[in-house]
């Protein structure tokens, strides 16, 4: 029988209006999941067992007197660190930061807590969100359920994590260059960067959404339900639209599917993971979809723009931290960051050309296809202690070539699980539609994840072992952070 922990989010309205299952039933497996991983993942940050409780006490309250919130009531759910929920610290994953109690929760935490979820945890990033990694100096190493010596990528990192390992069926991401992406293919869960400004975000800034991180296409559709819409703390939310966002039907027969397998810039495609995006894409062919190889249109210059303006930015944010507060950043962070202090106005001013040249380049390059695949990563998941894949501060994002450009496009993008390395790592297949196609990009997700076959099952729980005597090693799951 299933663990209530692994029951999908669809499935639990149903079963709660009947009063087959309850919120409580449900949490209460969730927290045990989540107790039996988190030795080996450090995936959440503030857990709060009880909060969880009593809100799922309260959720079944509601059921049992039929006045349930929606779909969505009594459903756990995870929220990214760096998203504010109202009464808990938000330490931006780095032990620089100065603890203090939000005043509120941000629009996507304030809309789920409308809905009745039950928010239990929040997830962890990395130092400041700036990096695909789950190394941070504030939260303990976040590793990958499928290979526990593998990243599970960022800066989404302990959702990506939570979702593979089970901890219920809903995780909210954020992403600015491919944070949401990156993950969810390295952790073979889904994963969507909605268009941008489809979900409020505060604060916000370009490129930056939030989205959902699920096990399945109609979990993250179902959250959709709840966390679009206009916010007026987010100046570049789109206004609320009726989006049938739960009408996933959909044909691949005629549709014109380009596949890059070529970022144009970054790292090359390994031949695993090209393997796998070539695999799909017969996928779609077989469907009926007319699919045509798509040239790269991204340039090393444009690609290098990104890494000085973002780079510009964070020396700005952090050149006036206490000396003291400064020097507990993440050394790698520190050493990347530090590389905007030489950055000329006029440098930055063409680097923000060069993004703007993206947006323009990719926007008219979209328009010769209704959907494009591609690799998420052009490797699989890195070792977990690195804080990239290649490990080099002066290249950081040669990795996010892929992922990036639809961040400054405004496009929706998703990843999808599309297969492993011989020894079992998952591989992405981004999909990415034109802007504002979001429901585009998730039916033609759901499209794939029926065509692709049967799947393999998730990672094993781990057993409880008991605590190292004194004469043992120390558990390898708990050094410290580099």
């Amino acid at each position: 029988m299933t663990d209530l922990a692994d029951f999908p989010a669809t499935a639990l309205a149903p079963a709660f209006a009947t009063g087959a299952l309850s919120p409580v039933d449900v949490i209460e497996a969730v927290l045990a999941r989540a107790a039996a991983w988190e030795p080996r993942l450090a995936a959440t940050y503030a857990l709060d067992r009880d909060g969880a409780l009593a809100d799922a006490r309260t959720s079944e309250a509601r059921w049992r007197a039929g006045t349930a919130l929606g779909p969505l009531d009594g459903v756990p759910v995870t929220i990214k660190e760096i998203i504010a929920t109202k009464g808990v610290p938000m330490p931006m994953g780095t032990a620089a930061s100065i603890l203090s109690p939000a005043p509120a929760d941000a629009p996507v935490a304030a809309r789920l807590r409308e809905a009745g979820t039950v928010i239990f945890a929040k997830t962890t990033v990395p130092d400041y969100g700036m990096l695909s990694s789950g190394l941070s100096s504030f939260h303990p190493l976040t590793r990958n359920p499928w290979d526990v010596s593998r990243n599970p990528g960022g800066s989404s990192a302990g959702a990506g994590a939570a979702a593979a390992a089970g901890y219920g069926p809903l995780h909210v991401g954020t992403d600015i260059g491919g944070s949401i992406r990156l993950p969810a293919g390295w952790c073979g869960i889904f994963g969507l960067k909605p268009s941008n400004g489809r979900v409020p975000i505060d604060p916000p800034y370009m490129g930056r959404v939030a989205g959902p991180m699920t096990r399945s296409v109609a979990d993250a559709a179902l959250m959709m339900t709840a966390i679009t819409g206009d916010d007026a703390r987010d100046f570049m939310s789109l206004p609320r639209e009726d989006v049938p966002w739960m009408d996933l039907d959909g044909d691949v027969r005629g549709l014109r599917i380009g596949v890059m397998l070529d970022a144009g810039a970054g790292t090359a495609t390994e031949p695993a993971v090209r393997a796998c995006i070539e695999a799909a894409a017969r996928v779609f062919e077989a469907g009926g979809a007319i699919v045509e190889p798509a040239e790269p249109w991204l340039t090393p210059a444009m690609f290098d723009a990104f890494d000085t303006f973002f780079r510009t930015r964070f020396w700005a944010e952090t050149k006036d931290l206490p000396r003291e507060r400064y020097s507990l950043i993440l050394p790698y962070i520190r050493q990347w960051v530090e590389g905007g202090a030489q950055t000329s106005a006029l440098e930055l001013y063409q680097a923000y050309q060069q993004l703007m040249a993206i947006r323009e380049a990719g926007v008219r390059f979209s328009q010769r296809f209704d959907f494009v695949l591609s690799p998420v990563a052009p490797m699989p998941a890195f070792a977990a202690a690195l804080p990239g894949p290649n490990n080099d501060p002066a290249r950081p994002f040669d990795h996010i070539a892929f992922t990036m450009p639809a961040n400054m496009t405004e496009q929706p993008a998703a990843s999808i699980d599309c297969g492993q390395t011989a020894d079992g790592l998952p591989i992405g297949l981004q999909i990415t539609g034109r802007r504002f196609d979001d429901i585009g990009v998730l039916r033609l997700s759901r499209w794939y994840e029926q065509a692709r076959g049967p799947w393999r099952d998730w990672p094993p729980v781990p057993a409880p072992s008991p605590a190292p005597a004194p004469s043992q090693a120390p558990d390898p799951f708990q050094e410290p952070c580099p």
